[in-house]
């Protein structure tokens, strides 16, 4: 599971738009639109309508994960009566994890979904990909190969150090696999491009090492 980080007040600079922290990189201090904790409040719930539960709030998400912007906005608005539509498009302004990609009227999240989708991602460009774990399941992984937990792809990172901190989440003791994504790829293995990480349905055991 992807862990869920303090987020920082978000404060509009004139020039550049939305920006978190404490200051714009051009130095305006900007004007204030949202504190951490009404971040933090919005960040949960556009995550669950994008990845989790579209359904239950009555979200309607395509075979590519999409959905429509306005239905989110209105989803939050009644969640959250002090929401605004600008404070929603300030939250994927804001996004530095590439989390979310917005396409006119529709967004989705990139990676993270536990609902059953079918991304429409271009196919990894990588000779080899990096999965961050612990002590206790690198064992079982090089035994069954790399399959998703809680979520519907395995996220491979595409780099060591991503992998680590990554790692770093569950253990203090972690255990890099590296994943020869060419040779997998070549064998019929699907893996996708998403931005900040890839994404696979499954990688088996021969593809893996620690």
């Amino acid at each position: 599971m992807e862990k869920i980080e303090q987020p920082s007040e978000i404060k509009q600079c004139p020039v550049h738009g939305f920006f978190r922290g404490a200051e714009c990189s051009c130095g305006n201090p900007g004007r204030f639109v949202l504190s951490s904790y009404k971040a933090e409040k919005l960040g949960k719930i556009i995550s669950g309508a994008l990845r989790h539960f579209p359904g239950d709030l009555g979200i309607e998400m395509d075979r590519q994960g999409w959905v429509r912007l306005e239905d989110l906005i209105k989803v939050i608005e009644r969640k959250y009566p002090w929401a605004r539509p600008y404070h929603v498009e300030a939250m994927f302004d804001t996004d530095d994890k590439g989390r979310y990609e917005r396409k006119g009227d529709r967004v989705r999240a990139r990676y993270g979904h536990s609902v059953e989708i079918d991304l429409d991602f271009p196919d990894a460009d990588y000779d080899t990909l990096y999965y961050g774990t612990s002590e206790e399941e690198a064992d079982r992984i090089l035994e069954i190969g790399l399959k998703p937990v809680n979520q519907h792809y395995v996220h491979l990172s595409k780099s060591i150090e991503e992998a680590v901190k990554v790692a770093c989440i569950r253990t203090e003791h972690p255990v890099i696999i590296s994943v020869n994504a060419r040779k997998a790829q070549e064998s019929g293995i699907r893996i996708l491009d998403a931005g900040p990480v890839c994404l696979a349905l499954q990688v088996p055991p021969g593809f893996i090492q620690i």
